[in-house]
């Protein structure tokens, strides 16, 4: 079998290898994904070399544009370099061998098939020569092709030995599963099960690099229920593996929490590719295990579910190691305000409860409502076109009001500079409560958001709390 190499990248690589005599093979995702015919093929091209990597990089760079820069990573006897939207990387073909303790592999020179071995499903094995006598030949070592056909993951090697080498590959596989829509193989399945444990070697930032990928899935719940059925969810991620399961007493019970929050996240995924927003709707009721209360004349409750949420974001987010800056803040924002619009859609939507909101969700209300949206899983239709209804109603009043008040991103119409300088005083409490109660007063309707009235109000909560204006100077 042979496969048509088209870019011209592949023929200034085929030169250099025939002009040097080595015997070189591009492999791995990029190979899959042109044989799957995927929309959006890897950009990244793994070459392996039959010698040097680091040594052919450096001569494939100059031939193909000598101001290109190569990277080397001696550590690791492998070197790349960008050109154009590609990032191509060589490495020698290597044997290797891990110590229990430690994902870094101890390495040494080995064959194609020594390399194509330590990879970590068959599906990633495959490769195509490109030294110009076998041009575009295909090679199969390991019966890739056949699992790819099939749609199945299974490692070249034992499974225990392919994830206990390297724990990241059964987060890897998980990936691959729910990006593909592939099965994973029974007894590799059953491995990664066996081999859980093994997780706690890899670092939370090669794990969150996993998780971020399922996330980004059309359908990230498949992904996330074979993490829970493998059990490595109660060890990369306690606080979403606590809110499993459903309890019941004297006949009353309430919804598997674990489930709805999958639900809303795959929701979520058919509006936005919004990595963040995908996160608040996996993280919007995280703290329901810890507010979970039944109450014999109501039922369930969960109160003040959404505050608490909100506050253990920061700490989830430092030890999966995702980013601890306004994404962070925005995922916070999101899970505190999420009851916000359902508790107005069940209400009469007040112009002042509108004006909050505005308030306090800014420029991220749109989000808001979609979240608020993708949280309605009832399998009773007649229940969900009313709630999507209620939803739409407070839209259009939101619509209305920010036309009316431009209450997103609110900057009072009188600032602190201006109350210093108009009662002569220092920064301190007294500013902070002026600025409040114009503040309350735009949100309430009861004056509008304009400076003459905000200035009026100013003076007459000076004069309230002891303050004399100061004659303005002459």
């Amino acid at each position: 079998m042979s496969i048509c190499l088209n870019d011209k990248i592949f023929e200034a690589l085929s030169s250099v290898f025939t002009e040097e005599k080595v015997r070189g093979y591009v492999i791995g995702g990029w190979v899959r994904d042109c044989i799957l015919g995927r929309n959006h093929p890897e950009k990244d091209i793994d070459i392996v070399v039959i010698g040097s990597g680091i040594e052919i990089a450096h001569k494939a760079a100059l031939k193909i544009n000598p101001g290109i820069n190569v990277s080397v990573f001696k550590n690791f006897g492998t070197a790349m370099f960008r050109h154009h939207e590609y990032e191509i990387e060589f490495v020698g073909a290597r044997k290797e061998s891990y110590d229990r303790g430690s994902r870094k592999p101890v390495v040494e020179n080995g064959t194609l098939e020594d390399d194509l071995r330590r990879r970590d499903f068959t599906i990633n094995t495959l490769a195509i020569s490109l030294n110009q006598d076998t041009y575009g030949d295909f090679l199969d070592p390991f019966n890739g092709m056949n699992d790819l056909k099939k749609k199945i993951l299974r490692t070249p090697l034992d499974p225990d030995k392919t994830f206990s080498d390297d724990p990241l590959r059964m987060m890897r596989a998980i990936r691959f599963s729910t990006q593909l829509n592939f099965t994973i193989e029974e007894k590799t399945f059953a491995s990664i099960a066996e081999n859980a444990e093994r997780i706690k070697i890899v670092s939370p930032e090669r794990i969150i690099t996993e998780l971020n990928k399922i996330m980004m899935c059309e359908q990230p719940s498949k992904g996330f229920l074979l993490i829970e059925k493998t059990g490595l969810l109660k060890i990369i991620f306690p606080e979403l593996d606590n809110m499993k399961g459903i309890d019941t007493i004297e006949g009353k019970a309430h919804k598997d929490n674990f489930l709805h929050s999958l639900k809303v996240l795959d929701n979520i995924c058919r509006k936005t590719d919004n990595l963040w927003l995908r996160w608040a709707a996996l993280l919007h009721d995280i703290a329901k295990p810890a507010t979970k209360k039944y109450i014999p004349e109501t039922g369930w409750s969960f109160h003040g579910h959404e505050f608490l949420g909100s506050k253990m974001i920061p700490d989830i987010f430092r030890k999966l190691k995702l980013p601890l800056n306004e994404k962070m803040k925005y995922v916070q924002k999101l899970v505190d305000l999420h009851l916000r619009p359902i508790v107005l859609s069940q209400e009469v939507v007040t112009d002042s409860a509108v004006r909050r909101l505005l308030f306090e969700a800014g420029d991220d209300v749109d989000d808001l409502m979609m979240l608020c949206e993708a949280d309605i899983t009832s399998k009773n239709e007649a229940k969900k076109t009313r709630h999507l209804e209620n939803f739409r109603i407070v839209r259009n009043k939101l619509r209305e009001i920010e036309e009316k008040d431009a209450m997103r991103n609110f900057q009072p119409p009188v600032d602190g500079s201006e109350i210093i300088s108009a009662f002569g005083i220092n920064p301190g409490r007294e500013v902070g409560i002026i600025k409040n109660a114009i503040r309350e007063a735009i949100i309430e309707g009861i004056i509008p958001n304009e400076h003459e009235a905000a200035r009026k109000l100013m003076l007459e909560k000076g004069k309230e709390i002891g303050l004399t204006p100061v004659e303005p100077a002459i």
